[in-house]
């Protein structure tokens, strides 16, 4: 290598990154490269998802990218002094970025560019199959895309799991003035980061999916709601449209189709409650995010009053490559009626959280030792939340289910969004059970009387069973109260905030000072 050579240092831009001081890793590189002569690029690109050697630093070799992490400030000298340009052997050199295990073990369909490429650079994105999906769309008959979605089994990337395509066969259906697509990214479970990461880290991608959306059900106005904690998302979107919108990719005449789309992000002002379809509706609209009752449903009178598709932002990223590969391509991945990949998410007291994405099929324990390494601090793991805060507490005795929706549902859990958080055996799950219904009497929009008042009776009747007032009584009270929120509440809020009360009520009776007392 001689100094007249470029070479390509890649640095996440991600936010996760970010936090950990990446802005100064990159600008430490680039002044070391000028003091030493060196001709350096410099390319900010997402995060390979691989969150304990963030800052994880790239450099373009011949035989591919070679990965060093976690980097701080201080190694960049040292990076310099081992030719790292070159490859150099250190103590942080992580080796090919691709046979990296965590990584060459998972199938990346939906995150397959993210972390290879510059977010922001259409050109980057074209490269990698980006739009090849959205170009055969448009030579398609609108029920013929339709169609790909629904042979594709692909299902909401949520709680419910309801199928993607029967939503657009409803609203392409229906005859109406104005038909809207919106993309549900109010991503408020605990331990979920998958969504924000497409935001940062590939937002064309959304961004094609979403238009897919639009051509196959005739809607020519998008919104994607957006937390307002994902300042960086928010901010990479917005200039991902504005791009798209300038090389005809949004517009009145998408590619000279004579489809019309336009898209804007809306930012939530962080109610957990407004990541329920109609409460989303609601806030968009400039009201109070309050649950609406149905029917009718938002496929038929959604937002404005209008025919409007609503999906997850995993769900409608999944498009693309469906419509570029076929729906037997994607169909192909995944179990039963669980089909393709699902990006799961490692969090809490996990030795290497990050994103894992996998066919459906593998279990829990592969999840958290083959990829998660066990708990961060060495301990046996007790119990795993997934699906978020209100996803049910799963004991070890049932880590080997494997990650598909039916067979979680069998058991009372839920995958949802895919999130997973880690507990070691320091745990107290009778204070994991209080957490539960304190975040739904907090995080309840009120409009229904089981969720509002029974989350809050909830708290009060927990802190007596473990207080040891009357406590049979107490915890046959704890049940009757749980069984009136899953039957009596308006949403899944008040609904399944007793799937994570009463699963560690169940599997954890001793930390309720309790024996066992599962139901028959």
């Amino acid at each position: 290598m001689t100094t007249t050579d470029i070479v390509t240092v890649y640095v996440p831009r991600d936010s996760t990154a970010l936090a950990l001081g990446a802005d100064d890793v990159a600008a430490a590189i680039a002044t070391e490269a000028a003091k030493r002569g060196a001709n350096v690029k410099i390319v900010r690109n997402g995060s390979r998802g691989m969150f304990w050697l963030e800052p994880l630093v790239e450099v373009s070799t011949g035989a591919g990218r070679v990965a060093y992490g976690p980097v701080d400030t201080g190694d960049v000298p040292g990076l310099f002094d081992a030719g790292f340009l070159g490859g150099g052997e250190h103590p942080l050199k992580q080796g090919l970025t691709e046979e990296i295990p965590y990584l060459k073990n998972q199938e990346r369909l939906t995150f397959a560019r993210v972390g290879v490429t510059d977010p922001l650079s259409l050109d980057d994105y074209l490269a990698h199959e980006g739009y090849a999906g959205l170009k055969k769309a448009l030579a398609m008959t609108p029920e013929a895309v339709v169609r790909q979605v629904l042979d594709s089994g692909l299902r909401g990337r949520g709680g419910a799991a309801f199928p993607t395509g029967i939503k657009w066969q409803t609203v392409a259906g229906v005859k109406a003035s104005q038909k809207y697509v919106v993309c549900n990214a109010d991503e408020g479970d605990s331990g979920t980061f998958s969504d924000r990461m497409v935001m940062e880290d590939d937002p064309f991608m959304l961004i094609e999916g979403m238009t897919i959306a639009a051509v196959a059900v005739g809607a020519t106005e998008g919104y994607i709601y957006v937390r307002s904690e994902y300042p960086h998302a928010i901010s990479a979107l917005n200039e991902a449209i504005a791009i798209a919108t300038e090389n005809g990719y949004l517009g009145d005449d998408i590619l000279g189709s004579g489809h019309a789309f336009r898209l804007q992000v809306r930012k939530g002002a962080g109610a957990y409650i407004c990541g329920e379809e109609t409460a989303m509706l609601e806030s968009i609209e400039g009201k109070r995010g309050v649950v609406r009752a149905k029917p009718p449903l938002p496929a038929l009178e959604g937002l404005f009053g209008k025919p409007t598709v609503i999906n997850n932002l995993i769900s409608l990223a999944s498009v693309p490559v469906i419509l570029a590969r076929g729906a037997d391509f994607y169909k192909n991945y995944g179990v039963g009626r669980s089909t393709g990949t699902l990006p799961f998410q490692l969090a809490g007291n996990i030795k290497r959280g990050g994103l894992v994405e996998k066919a459906f099929g593998l279990t829990l324990r592969q999840l958290l030792e083959d990829f998660g390494g066990g708990s961060e601090s060495g301990r046996p793991i007790r119990a795993v939340q997934m699906g978020g805060p209100l996803g049910a507490y799963m004991p070890p005795s049932q880590f080997d289910t494997p990650l598909d929706y039916e067979a979680f549902a069998a058991i009372g859990a839920m995958i949802g969004h895919g999130g997973l958080v880690a507990f070691d055996d320091t745990v107290d799950m009778a204070q994991q059970a209080r957490y539960a219904m304190e975040f739904c009497a907090i995080e309840s929009c009120g409009k229904c009387t089981p969720c509002r008042i029974g989350s809050t009776r909830g708290v009060e009747v927990i802190d007596k069973i473990v207080a040891n007032q009357d406590r049979p009584q107490q915890v046959h009270l704890l049940r009757s109260l749980c069984d009136t929120m899953v039957n009596g509440s308006l949403c899944a809020m008040g609904g399944m905030t007793p799937f994570p009360v009463l699963s560690a009520l169940n599997h954890f009776p001793e930390d309720f000072g309790t024996p066992s007392e599962k139901a028959a």
